[in-house]
């Protein structure tokens, strides 16, 4: 008797471990994504090794959310920027003073690293067509982002997910950002 309760423990556990992961898996695949940033350019609030998780699910994108992007690109790299301004919106920078206003407002950007500097070959005004994204790096002096020729504006049908969670961090990613620019 002794044999079987050992036995039915041992499966139990082994059912119940078992299960855990095939739950996990089943979130992570159809939920939730992971991902690792590469690079400076989202400095000072992403840095180079950071492990992500990102929603797989995010359809109300908006200005100050930061995404991860697969569009093919000159790169040939996958991208985590910051979404700046969405179609039908007016991207118009002011380089002399380091500012970027959306359809005439400056932004309030607590999460830059530096003012960008003049850009040799970048426009200083850009229209967001319908169903595209204009993203920047936080670290805007060395981004390539849609400012970018190699890069240009993002097709909503290729972001991959929207950043809720920095490993290290202990809240959510986005929400904190949110507070930041309302607080």
């Amino acid at each position: 008797m002794n044999k079987n309760k050992l036995l039915t423990s041992v499966y139990d556990f082994a059912s119940t471990v078992l299960s855990s992961v095939l739950i996990i898996c089943v979130i992570f695949t159809l939920f939730f994504k992971t991902s690792t940033v590469s690079g400076q350019s989202m400095e000072n609030t992403l840095h180079d090794g950071d492990t992500l998780i990102i929603s797989a699910i995010s359809k109300n994108i908006q200005y100050g959310d930061v995404v991860v992007i697969s569009q093919p690109n000159a790169y040939s790299k996958v991208l985590i920027k910051r979404v700046i301004a969405v179609g039908g919106q007016t991207v118009k920078f002011d380089y002399k003073n380091g500012t970027v206003a959306v359809d005439g407002e400056v932004l309030n950007e607590p999460y830059i690293k530096e003012h960008m500097k003049t850009p040799l070959l970048m426009k200083s005004e850009y229209v967001v067509p319908e169903g595209k994204l204009f993203v920047m790096g936080d670290n805007r002096n060395h981004s390539a982002d849609s400012r970018d020729m190699g890069v240009g504006m993002i097709d909503e049908n290729y972001i991959v997910g929207m950043v809720l969670y920095k490993f290290g961090d202990k809240e959510l990613f986005n929400s904190s950002f949110k507070e930041l620019q309302n607080g």
